[in-house]
């Protein structure tokens, strides 16, 4: 199975991951499409739903997911960050995971895919406890993502950071 690399990746996008860590490879070969999961997320804040959008610097026509760089024009990580402890503050196991979460929002990372890669790995490692799940992601090029096979994976889209943050390591039970 292949998926496309997101940022936080939605619930529903961990479940299919989970269904077979091994048989999955993630997208990186393919055009990138700015707006889409790549680069944005969804959260559930106090106010309602929240999209948290990591800015990228000028697309190229047809440049490659894996070849995204991150801008920080603006303080972008300063701001996911304050949502991020908006959004969780009060939920049971933040004190626990803030920790984890926290230096992705203090080191710049050059490129989007190494940003959602380490993302990866420490919320596999938060859901599983188990270093072997814990590998890259691995390159595979396929025809390009597009919406109506993204909704099919993302389902209403929401990070998994609700489910991570409000369940603990049992968000992985509640994924099956």
């Amino acid at each position: 199975m292949t998926l496309p690399i997101a940022y936080l990746a939605p619930k529903e996008w961990y479940r299919a991951y989970l269904t077979d860590p091994e048989a999955v490879e993630i997208e990186g070969l393919e055009s990138f499409e700015k707006q889409t999961c790549r680069n944005r997320c969804l959260i559930t804040g106090p106010d309602g739903v929240l999209t948290l959008s990591v800015p990228v610097k000028k697309v190229e026509h047809k440049q490659l997911t894996r070849d995204i760089q991150i801008s920080y024009q603006t303080r972008w990580q300063h701001q996911h960050w304050i949502s991020l402890v908006s959004a969780y503050k009060h939920t049971p196991f933040f004190d626990y995971y803030a920790a984890f979460f926290k230096p992705f929002y203090e080191k710049q990372y050059t490129f989007l895919w190494d940003l959602n890669n380490e993302l990866h790995q420490t919320i596999m490692q938060l859901l599983l406890n188990s270093p072997k799940h814990v590998e890259g992601f691995a390159y595979k090029a396929t025809n390009d993502w597009r919406g109506e096979e993204l909704n099919r994976w993302f389902g209403d889209g929401r990070s998994i950071l609700d489910e991570l943050f409000e369940f603990g390591n049992e968000t992985e039970y509640r994924l099956g």
